[in-house]
């Protein structure tokens, strides 16, 4: 599944060619995915306008339209967002396309079909609130290290499961949340009230090092993942624990871990992370 590096890259790379263009033409398979396809609402509120303003909120793309409304799309567990000149022969499973004043075309493609889109309509419901359970992103200034501890007050959960935590903090996924524990040397299976607010310091600032690490190898290709441009990205061969059961720790030359967590998998290495 595409996490907050993938979705960011994405994000850019539509921000620099869709940005300010028109939408003249909207067509799609009529296979629904894991929502129904609002039709009527792209039509009326889409097709037609100008994205004025395309931004990430956790796994979540925000296309600003120039007359008020937002499309938001959700990529799923294999979704795709990729540019190609209009008119070029559909993918098997393009789903949706979206045709621009400037000969390009957006197609949503996804296998699985997990993704979906909506379309928010000022006035009928506020974009504000289609993200109310969601919690800070890990490079605002509000996720800090109080934050955590505050958040963490009392609560024995495994500190894996509470970084996966969309209402604790956006978008980090299972792959980062291993990479993440792993660099600030602390086991996934640390129960939350236990951990100080020295160490949820070291989250935070773990947290920001490894995204901006992964947006800049262009996101983790393990699976579909491709950017707008239908390449992959390359951060999958900076990874330090995800994947490696078995291998020597980069640290220590342990051998990583694998252990299953609220049904995912989970690596770490018990000498550097216990």
């Amino acid at each position: 599944m595409p996490e907050l590096p993938e979705v960011e890259v994405i994000c850019r790379g539509l921000q620099s060619q869709i940005e300010g263009r028109r939408i003249i033409k909207f067509s799609h398979s009529r296979k629904k995915l894991r929502r129904s396809v609002p039709f009527r609402e792209i039509n009326c509120h889409v097709k037609g306008n100008v994205i004025k303003e395309i931004r990430r909120r956790a796994k979540y793309l925000i296309m600003s339209m120039e007359k008020g409304a937002f499309m938001i799309v959700h990529l799923g567990m294999t979704g795709r967002l990729c540019l190609c000149e209009a008119g070029k022969p559909m993918a098997k499973h393009d789903h949706l396309s979206w045709v621009f004043d400037n000969g390009m075309e957006l197609r949503f493609n996804d296998t699985r079909r997990f993704g979906f889109v909506e379309i928010v309509v000022p006035g009928i419901k506020n974009i504000e609130s289609v993200f109310s359970d969601v919690g800070p992103e890990p490079f605002w200034e509000n996720f800090s290290a109080r934050y955590l501890f505050d958040k963490s007050h009392n609560k024995i959960r495994p500190v894996k499961n509470f970084l996966l935590d969309s209402r604790v903090v956006a978008g980090i996924g299972n792959i980062y949340a291993s990479e993440i524990l792993f660099d600030a040397s602390i086991s996934p299976l640390t129960p939350v009230k236990s951990i100080s607010r020295k160490q949820y310091g070291k989250i935070v600032l773990s947290t920001r090092k490894i995204l901006t690490r992964a947006i800049e190898c262009g996101g983790t290709t393990i699976a579909d993942y491709v950017n707008s441009c239908g390449q992959t990205g390359y951060f999958q061969v900076k990874l330090k624990v995800y994947g490696r059961e078995g291998l020597a720790c980069v640290k220590c030359n342990n051998s990583i871990e694998r252990i299953v967590m609220a049904g995912r998998s989970t690596f770490f290495c018990s000498t550097c992370q216990g």
